[in-house]
């Protein structure tokens, strides 16, 4: 009798819950790329998140479990693509 082994795909989750605009909270947060009070970069299981505002703060995060919770002024959420880490330097775009 053969056995069959079956590779395990990961599953990927990435959630986002916002409540009045002013209340935000995130699942599936891999990476923080950079942040200020008007601009979190931030990269999903699922892609790369921007998350626009004012007096945006980041007050708690889960290296464990990849949650996040963001208070402030949300004004835009942007995703790009699933298969950039980030933005693709000049130097990156030359030694294509």
């Amino acid at each position: 009798m053969k056995k069959e082994l079956t590779q395990k795909t990961p599953t990927l989750h990435h959630n986002l819950i916002m409540e009045d605009r002013s209340n935000m909270t995130l699942s599936g947060v891999t990476d923080v790329d950079c942040f200020d009070e008007r601009v979190i970069n931030l990269y999903t299981q699922l892609g790369e998140l921007t998350i626009k505002g004012r007096n945006l703060h980041i007050d708690n995060v889960s290296v464990e479990t990849g949650d996040m919770r963001i208070t402030g002024d949300i004004w835009s959420l942007q995703y790009g693509d699933r298969d950039k880490r980030g933005p693709i330097s000049l130097l990156g775009k030359l030694f294509r």
